[in-house]
């Protein structure tokens, strides 16, 4: 068994991976393993992977049909053989360090799940974005407070048995993945250093609009059932409604707004409200909403909605 298996899903990124697979081959922690699955790339990213995997013995290569990055990392999970299990994005990249100082952290500790910092890197800057997590917190303001990815911690392999992304989902599907993680956590610790690197790409969901936006909805509302399904939504409560209002009420309605057209925006708008009243119709009396944001959140309006479209609309012009 390997100490670190660390999962990338590769689609047309020649342009980026060679960052990518050096940072990983190159990992101070030796007894490692990467797991890089070639989903069907029609450019040269296929031919890079099996060059980097004659150089380097802890690099194995998937070539599959394309499927997707769901099916990709589930296809990846199936082989794993780590004792803790990582992600990472195939234009990101990392520390050379990162592994064993989050391995090292995790195992003197009987930690569940370690996170780190992360540097968001764009054209012409360079953003620490902390991971909001510190060693032995607990798992209510894990939910609340941490930086929702995958790709900045490593998980005890134990906590994903059973688990898998959901291959119907091409946004949020990760955030989807990770709360389910985050309901078996026990233990949780933190490197309080920027071990990872995000690059940010012009053209991704994050930075336009396109109807797989409403995906995100499908991963709120799948969370919701996953937690009633497991009994633990009475444990959670709080945490589960706030995060579901926080995301349907900011991160969706901030992206729906690089939408250009008026009535899908106010079919989003419609869409959310539906939803938040058919799922915590008393989420106002939720003991998180508390300054700028819970103030938002608590009057979240038409006006409100309209303010934010028409300052997008404006910043795109």
């Amino acid at each position: 068994m390997k100490k670190v298996s660390i999962i990338v899903p590769c689609y047309n990124v020649e342009g980026y991976i060679n960052n990518c697979l050096f940072s990983l081959c190159n990992q101070s922690l030796k007894d490692i393993e990467i797991i890089a699955v070639d989903d069907g790339s029609k450019d040269k990213t296929g031919s890079i992977l099996d060059d980097y995997a004659k150089k380097y013995d802890n690099l194995v290569v998937i070539h599959k049909k394309n499927g997707g990055v769901s099916a990709a990392r589930n296809d990846a999970l199936k082989v794993a053989s780590g004792e803790y299990i990582g992600f990472l994005d195939s234009d990101d990249w990392v520390n050379v360090n990162m592994f064993e100082k989050m391995y090292n952290a995790a195992k003197e500790n009987d930690y569940d799940l370690v996170a780190c910092d992360t540097i968001a890197v764009y054209p012409k800057k360079e953003m620490v974005i902390h991971s909001n997590i510190s060693n032995n917190q607990s798992v209510n303001k894990l939910m609340i407070d941490a930086y929702a990815v995958i790709w900045n911690k490593i998980y005890k392999r134990e906590l994903l048995e059973g688990l898998t992304f959901n291959t119907k989902m091409s946004f949020c599907e990760d955030v989807l993945f990770l709360y389910e993680v985050y309901s078996r956590v026990k233990k949780v610790g933190a490197i309080n250093e920027p071990l990872h690197f995000y690059l940010q790409r012009e053209g991704s969901l994050t930075y336009t609009y396109n109807d797989k936006l409403y995906h995100l909805i499908d991963s709120m509302d799948s969370i919701v059932d996953y937690y009633k399904k497991n009994n633990v939504l009475d444990k959670y409560h709080d945490e589960i409604e706030y995060t579901y209002v926080r995301y349907l009420y900011a991160t969706f309605i901030k992206r729906l707004a690089k939408t250009k057209n008026k009535k899908e925006f106010n079919r989003g708008y419609d869409c959310v409200i539906k939803k938040v009243n058919e799922n915590f119709p008393n989420y106002k009396n939720n003991k998180y909403l508390s300054g700028k944001k819970g103030f938002y959140l608590k009057h979240f309006n038409k006006m409100f909605a309209k303010m934010i479209f028409l300052l997008e609309k404006n910043r795109m012009n």
